[in-house]
């Protein structure tokens, strides 16, 4: 659960993947979190996931002198474990999981479509809306087409795992599954556990608080 880094006038941030910003402030709009702040960094990141750790890392330090709590809106998302050696040292919680994908259809339900069909390709609602920016040329397809092939051949399927109920959404998540030459199939999801993981948010108990986290030093790794 999410753990307290200072102690400043009750209130939390959420340091998050700038691809979940809607949902995060849908989440705490229907909610009424009112004490909750949402700061995004770059969406690009989910195509370089090496930069999440430390850019979370600097963020969450640079926050902990104006909130009683920071929580972390990523899931592990490819950074291989140094997510959570960051969260660890600064004594915060993140979304649980291996990647958004999986917060958003539950672990064990995830589990069930990976071994349905291991060539699948997924889509949220934010990579629906950005497909061109953040799939085609963020993996450089728009200048290249020609590696298609070696992105995509060893696909079968796109699933788009939607957060609402939006048939031009469902319209562009077609055309995404046709421009990769991949099976098309939506499920719905709702905002699944991160919507769980916000609203526990509001009544953290005491066992989920830690001291306050001190800055590094200027310089130090």
């Amino acid at each position: 659960m999410p753990r307290q880094t200072g102690a400043v006038g009750g209130r939390t941030l959420i340091v998050a993947c700038g691809a979940l910003v809607r949902e995060l402030l849908e989440v705490v709009r229907v909610n009424d979190l009112d004490q909750i702040d949402v700061e995004c960094l770059p969406a690009s990141y989910h195509n370089t996931p090496a930069l999440i750790p430390d850019a979370v890392e600097s963020r969450v330090r640079s926050a902990h002198d104006r909130y009683d709590r920071v929580f972390v809106g990523y899931a592990d998302c490819g950074t291989g474990g140094r997510l959570d050696a960051v969260c660890a040292e600064l004594g915060v919680e993140r979304l649980p999981g291996a990647h958004c994908y999986e917060f958003f259809t539950g672990a064990a339900p995830f589990g069930e479509i990976q071994d349905a069909e291991i060539g699948t390709f997924y889509l949220t609602d934010y990579l629906v809306r950005h497909f061109d920016r953040i799939v085609i040329a963020g993996l450089g397809l728009d200048r290249y087409p020609q590696l298609l092939p070696d992105y995509f051949g060893n696909y079968t399927r796109l699933l788009y795992l939607a957060q609402t109920d939006d048939p031009d959404l469902v319209e562009k998540g077609r055309s995404a599954a046709k421009r990769l030459g991949l099976r098309y199939e939506v499920r719905r999801t709702g905002y699944g556990e991160l919507e769980t993981s916000v609203v526990h948010l509001r009544n953290p108990t005491a066992a989920d608080r830690v001291p306050r986290v001190e800055a590094s030093p200027a310089g130090a790794a």
